[in-house]
């Protein structure tokens, strides 16, 4: 490929030389002879500052978002616009253009993108379709499961994943797509035949500044990616988002679907949910199909209803209408559990650990209501104890409200550490604790997150339930001191094993999304 074949539909001011091309990254230490440096800046750093360092590793070519750059001799150059939108358009070019060439679903919201996420995938399975998962929580190609560093990452390694998928013969991609990720474009060029609408509920303020930016960022995906608008539309009309979003679907897509937890296209009827799974009816527009998910709580039927509405796009989309009922049926029942999300860790003990990534006041609203259902539906009265943290260099408004929301739907909560990053702790700690303290709850803190799950666990008597929360899937901590492997599942293992329960502690694969 040549350089200008490489910019084909691509944005650019300038250009000049056509040297042959061999890759391309953003990333300087990681050019090599013979590609093609995109120079672009970001949140915290100007790629721009790195061209000199890109050619002398054997950059043939730079593509710049800068207007004050000078073009270097003996290297092709072009000055664009928009330096991820061109990344996306030459990572695409580069690999053939592979997300044309697979059905794409994409999943926004604040909470419920990653059950939802993998019980498409399941559906999709359940119909014979060779899939892609694209999350939080990992990646899958085809089966091979990979770690996931971005919920949505960058256009070039996206494009490669796809290009991946696309050659181990995958027709289907389920995608998270990050409010951050549709802000800063790195789906640019990514045409989505289905686009999920979960819920909005307060998060990522540090960075969007306010909650009409935060939307507007989510609408993106709604409006088309730098391609056509969505096919299909899914969303949940049970959210005022969701209802405005509606309007915006109803003009841009040829179908929307609406659901929710009593009305909508898609909602339940005769729900029962257990400590062992929920069963319902769902209507659907095909008539009524008779669900049973492993997934426990209202929170996971509203992931159910969405997941089975862009199922159902996706399918009767591909003219099989009639193995859809069947394959949509199957699919949520094959889903025993997504890693982080509410995912129990049974070592034998009469009381119930659960490890989960609510992370937002929202999500721990439901997290706590959910373990209360739980420990009340066999019933007894068990306590719930909660530990949790804010993350650093995040939102700190939102510190006070993930308080007092703890607070609030627990008998007992430990206050520790989650990912501090550059922050201090204990700062961290003192701003959560003002709503802690408002809600009234017994408490205590500790910032080292290994002794507060140990103090966690001392707090229980059989029947009570003790929920890890804000981490989930995760399995390091990120401090000032840099990242640490921590893993909330493991360390209570260990925890219980001290404590003389189970040889060979494994974790029990019951699963919720905090917030539907």
């Amino acid at each position: 490929m040549t350089f200008q074949q490489l910019l084909e539909g691509a944005e650019f001011l300038s250009q000049s030389g056509n040297a042959p091309v061999k890759g391309l990254d953003y990333d300087s230490r990681r050019i090599r002879p013979g590609f093609v440096f995109v120079a672009m800046k970001g949140e915290s750093s100007d790629g721009n500052r790195f061209i000199d360092a890109a050619m002398a590793a054997g950059a043939v070519a730079i593509v710049t978002d800068s207007a004050t750059e000078p073009p270097r001799p003996n290297v092709a150059w072009a000055q664009v616009p928009h330096g991820r939108r061109a990344l996306a358009r030459l990572s695409a070019n580069f690999y053939k253009r592979p997300a044309e060439r697979i059905a794409n679903s994409g999943i926004t919201g604040t909470n419920g993108k990653s059950t939802t996420a993998f019980i498409i995938e399941s559906i999709l399975q359940a119909a014979a379709r060779k899939t892609a998962l694209i999350g939080t929580i990992e990646y899958h190609v085809a089966g091979k499961i990979l770690p996931a560093p971005h919920t949505t990452p960058e256009s070039l390694e996206l494009n490669q994943l796809l290009a991946e998928g696309v050659g181990q013969g995958v027709t289907e991609s389920v995608m998270e797509v990050s409010s951050h990720a549709l802000d800063q474009q790195r789906v640019f060029g990514i045409p989505f035949d289905v686009a999920v609408f979960t819920n909005l509920t307060r998060d990522h303020l540090d960075y969007h500044g306010t909650m009409d930016e935060y939307f507007r960022a989510k609408q993106i995906l709604f409006e088309g990616c730098g391609t056509e608008p969505p096919r299909a539309a899914v969303l949940n009309t049970d959210d005022e988002y969701g209802r405005q979003l509606l309007s915006l679907a109803k003009k841009k897509s040829s179908v929307a679907y609406s659901y929710g937890l009593t009305t909508g296209d898609f909602h339940a009827e005769q729900l029962e949910v257990t400590s062992r799974g929920s069963r319902f009816q769902m209507a659907t527009p095909a008539g009524q199909l008779a669900i049973w998910t492993p997934l426990i709580g209202n929170v996971n039927v509203y992931n159910v209803l969405a997941a089975a509405a862009a199922g159902y796009a996706r399918l009767c989309g591909a003219g099989i209408p009639a193995r859809q009922p069947e394959t949509i049926i199957q699919g949520i029942a094959n889903l025993a559990f997504v890693p982080g999300r509410f995912q129990r860790v049974d070592c034998g003990q009469p009381f119930t650990v659960v490890v989960d990534y609510a992370h937002t006041d929202d999500a721990l609203r439901n997290l706590t209501t959910l373990a209360r259902d739980f420990v009340t539906s066999a019933g007894l009265k068990g306590k719930v104890i909660t530990l949790f943290g804010c993350g650093g260099d995040r939102d700190r408004t939102k510190r006070p409200l993930m308080g007092e929301a703890a607070g609030k739907g627990s008998d007992f909560v430990v206050l520790t550490s989650d990912n501090p990053r550059s922050e201090d702790p204990l700062a961290i700690i003192n701003d959560a604790l003002v709503g802690l303290q408002k809600s009234g709850a017994k408490y205590t803190t500790e910032p080292d997150r290994r002794k507060a799950i140990v103090l966690a666990i001392a707090q229980v008597a059989p029947g009570d339930i003790v929920l890890l929360a804000g981490k989930g899937h995760e399995k390091t901590q990120t401090t000032r001191d840099g990242v640490i492997p921590f893993d909330d599942a493991e360390v209570a293992r260990e925890v219980l094993a001290s404590l003389g329960y189970g040889g060979q502690p494994s974790a029990q694969p019951s699963t919720v999304e905090s917030r539907a």
